[in-house]
């Protein structure tokens, strides 16, 4: 009797200090999607898009291309927020968005096309900075490889580096966040969106014997941010890359005139550890659509509304 006395009052003590129980979730959920053309090309995108983020129990989301709805909703972002009672923070972006659930303190602007972020306080007080981001679509270097097979490394990379603007924008993106100061905070750093790119953790030798159109090289976008000491949350929890490919480019467009058209995870979410606790550790990634729509159904009538497959990364905060 004397000793479910002393439990019950540690477990009031526990609750007061703010401290986490056994069984209680102290996670936060994030969640990375390009919307596809503010969700427009499918019919009734906009609350298809929303019934999915409802769906994956969403705390905070990195979008891109939240574009006008048709009709009169405006951009899809701020009202998928104002539907969900969240704050959001798209500025002058024609398309990159932060929709959250958390109190937005801060926002940051780095470039129209490219990068914006915020400054959030979670349920408990704890600070972090997320920032949502997209680079330049053209020569999609698996595409590029698909279509010139006996290309040399330097040349299958030049897609990177000369036939688009990744990499320079990548670095610009890095950039500020050096100028701002977050890259060194003790708080937690998020930047996730469409790199338009795959990881070099992607295309290893022993993937490229199984995978199609994919080579060991030296991936400039996503060494840059490993230089930068961020790390890839996907592959923390899914580090072997044949058995989860985590393939985001395309759930809907598999096929072209028939022919098998090179995937790749393309839709990324990095995080830069803090210097002290309390931590984010990734426990949980998940692609959606979890199982893939039949090709033969039309475009505008699937189920999932969006090109770009949706990435939902699931942390633990380590106190």
């Amino acid at each position: 009797m004397l000793s479910r006395f002393f439990l019950g009052v540690l477990f009031i003590v526990v609750c007061f200090l703010g401290g986490t129980v056994k069984g209680e979730e102290d996670k936060i959920r994030v969640l990375v999607w390009n919307v596809w053309r503010g969700t427009n090309k499918v019919d009734q995108g906009a609350e298809k898009a929303l019934a999915l983020i409802k769906e994956t129990k969403a705390d905070l989301c990195l979008l891109q291309e939240s574009y006008d709805i048709e009709g009169p909703r405006g951009k899809f972002g701020p009202w998928a927020a104002e539907k969900l009672g969240w704050e959001s923070w798209q500025g002058k972006s024609p398309h990159l968005c932060v929709i959250t659930r958390y109190k937005v303190k801060k926002s940051f602007f780095h470039a129209d096309w490219h990068g914006l972020g915020v400054e959030l306080e979670d349920d408990k007080g704890r600070e972090l900075h997320a920032f949502s981001i997209w680079i330049d679509y053209r020569s999609p270097i698996g595409k590029y490889l698909m279509k010139n097979p006996e290309a040399s490394d330097a040349e299958v990379l030049q897609s990177e580096t000369k036939r688009s603007g990744r990499t320079k924008q990548a670095q610009a993106i890095l950039d500020y966040l050096r100028k701002e100061k977050l890259l060194g905070m003790e708080t937690p750093l998020l930047v996730g969106g469409d790199w338009n790119c795959p990881s070099h953790l992607d295309w290893t030798a022993a993937v490229a014997k199984e995978v199609p159109y994919r080579r060991p090289l030296e991936l400039p976008v996503s060494k840059m941010m490993k230089k930068a000491n961020f790390s890839d949350t996907f592959r923390m929890v899914h580090p072997d890359p044949l058995k989860v490919q985590g393939n985001t480019w395309s759930p809907l467009f598999r096929k072209a005139d028939g022919v098998d058209q090179p995937m790749n995870r393309i839709d990324r979410l990095y995080y830069k550890s803090n210097l002290k606790k309390p931590k984010l550790k990734p426990v949980k990634a998940t692609v959606y659509p979890e199982v893939l729509e039949d090709e033969e159904i039309p475009v505008r009538q699937r189920k999932f509304p969006s090109d770009h497959a949706a990435v939902l990364i699931e942390f633990d905060w380590v106190e």
